[in-house]
């Protein structure tokens, strides 16, 4: 939460604790939250206690659900696919629990959508790191000793993060190439003056709420094919393909890496839900056979202040949303699409559909 975020909420009419030092990180001081109309306390575990509300960027720890008062509701990205455990025990402590992940991309949710706002400054820092890894300058250079060619970069994956890492690498000059099974974000692609590589895979299927479903192996085999070529001719591998709610495809592979020339770099953004690059390993940059591959987990918490902007802002945008003016608080609306959408757990059960099985 950021001092601008708690002042909006003051403005609504919330109490808004901030413990202490919570901003320093990312550049903010104690003493502008205390500007913003928040109160600063040091104890963490009776600010739990206390609170109707706690909004928070990550799960809470095992250790602390207890300290949550039933009926609390307690907004954070969750990661409820790799933490069933922990899910069971919000229910069981009567807390409603918000996964901000869950957030449905609707155009009345998109002030919410922490999903994208993360992932656009991950594509920013995805081609900062890999600018800073590569051997080479990125933009065409012509000096006295000859012409420098522009480096060449191959984005994986046109989502969000992808969209920006092109961007990016575009505005320092490289010449960038971009793959997506789905055929319709070619002119994305071409909006951002980049080349888009057409693979013919057939049908492509697409959830409810927009995101690519799994490939089939057929599919991804012919996926593969096309792209060694590209990846062997790229200086920078970009990856940025999820499936959400599974783990992340394996689309650059040991034999793909083989033939890439020593001194590439990828840059792997899908790290976090195990990574489309054989053989990554996580939070470290690897060197195979003098291909660099970067397996940096949480690469929008490089940039904490403008991450911590966001992310505010979509936190507040959930609660300004659902603020009751009569009652002063937050209204659990269960028949809202945004609250169907994002509520994990309420009232001792996980009410999720994607995750409410054995309750």
């Amino acid at each position: 939460m950021t001092p601008a975020g708690a002042a909006r909420l003051v403005k609504l009419g919330a109490q808004v604790e901030v413990e202490a030092g919570i901003g320093l990180g990312a550049g903010f001081s104690d003493e502008a939250y205390l500007k913003a109309g928040a109160t600063l306390s040091g104890d963490h575990r009776s600010l739990l206690e206390s609170a109707d509300m706690v909004l928070r960027l990550r799960k809470p720890p095992s250790g602390e659900i207890p300290f949550l008062k039933p009926g609390c509701i307690h907004a954070s990205l969750l990661d409820p696919f790799d933490g069933r455990e922990l899910i069971e025990k919000l229910a069981a402590q009567g807390v409603s629990a918000i996964g901000m992940e869950f957030i449905p991309r609707t155009t009345r949710a998109q002030k919410m959508d922490v999903l994208s706002s993360q992932a656009n400054l991950a594509g920013y820092e995805a081609v900062i790191l890999a600018a800073r890894y590569s051997n080479q300058i990125l933009p065409m250079m012509t000096t006295a000793a000859g012409t420098i060619l522009p480096a060449k970069v191959f984005v994986i994956g046109v989502g969000v993060a992808g969209l920006q890492a092109i961007a990016t690498a575009k505005r320092l000059g490289a010449k960038v190439t971009a793959y997506d099974p789905r055929p319709e974000v070619e002119e994305q692609v071409k909006s951002l003056a980049a080349q888009f590589l057409k693979i013919d895979l057939g049908e492509i299927g697409r959830t409810k709420d927009g995101y690519a479903k799994a490939l089939t192996a057929e599919q991804i085999q012919t996926q593969r094919d096309v792209m060694k070529k590209t990846c062997a001719d790229s200086d920078i591998v970009i990856t940025a393909a999820q499936v959400f709610g599974k783990r992340a495809p394996i689309l650059v592979t040991a034999e793909m890496l083989d033939a890439m020339k020593p001194g590439s770099v990828v840059v792997d953004l899908a790290v976090e839900t195990g990574g489309n690059v054989e053989g990554l390993e996580y939070d470290q940059v690897t060197d195979r056979k003098g291909v660099k591959i970067v397996g940096i987990a949480n690469l929008p918490g490089r940039v904490p202040l403008h991450a911590s902007q966001v992310y505010a802002a979509n936190l507040v945008g959930l609660v300004e949303e659902f603020w009751d003016k009569e009652s002063n608080a937050f209204a659990l609306k269960l028949d809202d699409e945004i609250i169907q959408g994002c509520l994990v757990t309420h009232a001792g059960k996980i009410v999720n559909p994607k995750l409410a099985i054995a309750n």
